[in-house]
């Protein structure tokens, strides 16, 4: 196992016993991975307040070896089933009862352990182990950093080698392909490239069109580093004239933007960070083209707790790390999000990006 993995362990066991819990069978890959330092999939955790088990098969074993020495293996038989064996394993345990991920156990894999385990009680739990991912330790800020290095040296690139004809698809393509160049595993999610009126939809798919045909693209993207971690960034390049409008919608964003990262500090509510920038939006008349949450935790999933929305309750803690994305989508116009990746520290915060957000004309590569 990593040298986190123990700790976060004893973390997640502490949780359990609050829970009145004794095991815990972590089913989601991400998790396991979190918890043990194992990469490969088709594994099961197990944890007991004396024993971390990994439940595997062969074509994994070496792998287990490699990664995570100390964590105790079972390997299955390739006759045997993941539900068989992992029903033989509980058994083992002397476990009077059992928690489970309720999120990522398939109602099949339930009804096998319900009648293989007459007696031992399947407890659902929720976000346990998220819970946990919230707060980043130093190991796991410097892979952040590392994601994000990949994306802005991967965006630098792109910005160089713009021209007219080039497609939104194109300009996709181009930027997943230079992060792996720069080291990235691959793109955190679809690259969003959307030229003008394209820019309205915040979660638009490339197309064909051209970037030369509006006078300004958004472009939002990220890279997952070689151990699983996200970066996620936007910005919005001017290609053309700067009009009246464009400079207004974006001014107002980028204030939106510029006073909730401010904001942001340990003791501070998800909720109110949100507020902070949705009012500012609103005065400006725009608060109906706002429709989605301020911003979202990253770290193995690009998207995780805590999430930075108007119903979210959660207050931030040093070692959270968070996107700030405010946005403002006119239908038949287009739309600017400015989005960053900030660090909950100590004192305040620490924006880990630094993509320029200068408004000024791009000038074509």
């Amino acid at each position: 196992m990593s040298a986190s993995s123990p700790v976060r362990c004893k973390r997640l066991l502490r949780l359990l016993k609050k829970q009145q819990l004794e095991a815990m069978l972590v089913s989601n890959p991400v998790n396991v991975s979190y918890l043990t330092g194992f990469t490969g999939e088709d594994s099961l955790l197990i944890l007991t307040k004396d024993r971390s088990i990994l439940l595997s098969d062969s074509r994994f074993e070496t792998q287990i070896q490699e990664e995570c020495p100390e964590l105790e293996a079972d390997i299955r038989t390739s006759g045997q089933s993941l539900y068989q064996a992992l029903s033989k394993l509980i058994s083992k345990l002397n476990l009077s009862g059992i928690g489970f991920e309720a999120s990522e156990t398939s109602f099949a894999m339930w009804q096998q352990l319900d009648s293989d385990l007459k007696n031992i009680s399947l407890v659902p739990t929720r976000g346990l182990v998220e819970e946990l991912r919230q707060v980043k330790d130093a190991g796991e800020i410097a892979e952040l950093r590392e994601a994000i290095e990949q994306a802005e040296k991967g965006f630098a690139v792109l910005q160089a080698s713009l021209v007219p004809d080039m497609t939104e698809q194109e300009a996709a393509n181009e930027l997943e392909h230079t992060m792996r160049r720069f080291g990235a595993k691959g793109a955190s999610f679809d690259t969003i490239v959307a030229v003008g009126t394209r820019a309205a939809l915040p979660h638009a798919r490339p197309t064909s069109r051209k970037l030369g045909e509006a006078g300004f693209v958004l472009i939002d993207w990220g890279a997952v580093n070689q151990t699983g971690y996200h970066s996620d960034l936007t910005r919005v390049l001017w290609t053309g004239r700067l009009s009246s409008k464009l400079t207004k919608v974006y001014n107002v964003t980028l204030e939106a933007q510029q006073k909730a990262i401010a904001a942001v500090r340990p003791g501070i509510s998800c909720r109110e960070v949100d507020r902070i920038a949705r009012s500012i939006i609103e005065n400006a008349g725009y608060g109906k083209k706002f429709g989605h949450g301020l911003g979202h935790g990253i770290g193995r999933d690009i998207h995780e707790g805590p999430r930075v929305s108007p119903g979210s309750e959660t207050i931030l803690e040093p070692g959270m790390v968070i996107t700030i994305e405010p946005g403002i989508y006119l239908p038949e116009w287009g739309g600017v999000r400015i989005e960053d990746d900030v660090l909950v520290t100590k004192e305040g915060y620490e924006v880990l990006t630094s993509v320029p957000k200068e408004l000024e004309i791009s000038r074509w590569g």
